[in-house]
């Protein structure tokens, strides 16, 4: 496969994200679309990309989540890619598959890809099957009976948003009185933030580590782990400081996560 030298990109969201985005594709050469809700058309990605179109109101699910309106502006724009950043639509597969069905290349992974991985309670699947350990959950998205599959897990009880991210759609049901209100909480945020109110169950853990290996991988085969970061230290499941190396890690512990 030839690596492809792109003239014009699409940043598909907003704020600091799309800003650093469009920074460094400057710093690259390579022209740059912006897109906006009515709310940020003086926002500073708008002001600096080389083209800015409007795709809708202020309310996320009629702009950044609109998938045609995003579409059709990169083809109006005539960009050849789209860069969604992270958060927004950066792990909705099918937003990935229509990027690619309109001919215009998605910079992240493919829809194949986000279809096992960006959907939590999927990827969940995928690691029981592949020998990874995992904690106690619901067996995929939780749909019906919830509160059965809850008793079954027991309390404390972690509700999360399927399509997930940022400590979004996350809500703790300490007891069985207090799951129903979690519930509610948890899937109605999810739908603001994701537009799918699916939520999974998992086991409470109480004051555990959050370590985490990220890595990368190419259209050539090229696969890379990176070390590992501690990002224990959060606040509303925000992360605030990730640390790397952990010194919670043994070289031992190391290998293990990386492989």
């Amino acid at each position: 496969m030839k690596e492809k030298k792109y003239t014009k990109i699409l940043v598909a969201n907003r704020g600091e994200i799309a800003l650093r985005i469009i920074r460094t594709l400057k710093e690259m050469d390579i022209k740059t679309v912006a897109v906006y809700s009515e709310e940020d058309k003086t926002s500073a990605p708008v002001l600096l990309a080389d083209e800015a179109l409007c795709i809708g109101p202020a309310a996320s699910k009629e702009s950044y989540l609109n998938i045609d309106a995003i579409i059709a502006a990169a083809k109006i724009t005539k960009a050849e890619a789209i860069h969604p950043g992270y958060g927004f639509l950066s792990e909705n597969a099918a937003f990935a598959k229509e990027v690619k069905a309109a001919g215009i290349d998605f910079i992240g992974p493919s829809y194949e890809a986000i279809s096992k991985l960006g959907q939590k309670a999927a990827a969940r699947e995928l690691a029981i099957k592949a020998g990874v350990p995992v904690i106690k959950g619901s067996e995929g998205i939780v749909k019906e009976n919830a509160l059965l599959e809850a008793k079954k897990i027991g309390f404390p009880l972690m509700i999360k948003a399927a399509l997930g991210g940022g400590g979004r759609g996350m809500r703790v049901a300490q007891t069985e009185d207090a799951f129903e209100t979690a519930l509610e909480t948890a899937k109605a945020e999810a739908k603001i933030a994701f537009n799918n109110d699916d939520v999974y169950f998992e086991q409470l853990l109480i004051n555990p580590r959050h370590i985490e290996v990220q890595f990368a991988a190419d259209n050539f085969g090229t696969v890379i782990a990176f070390a590992e970061r501690d990002c224990s230290m959060q606040r509303k499941n925000q992360k605030l400081i990730e640390e790397s190396p952990s010194t919670f890690v043994t070289p031992e512990i190391r290998k293990k996560l990386i492989a």
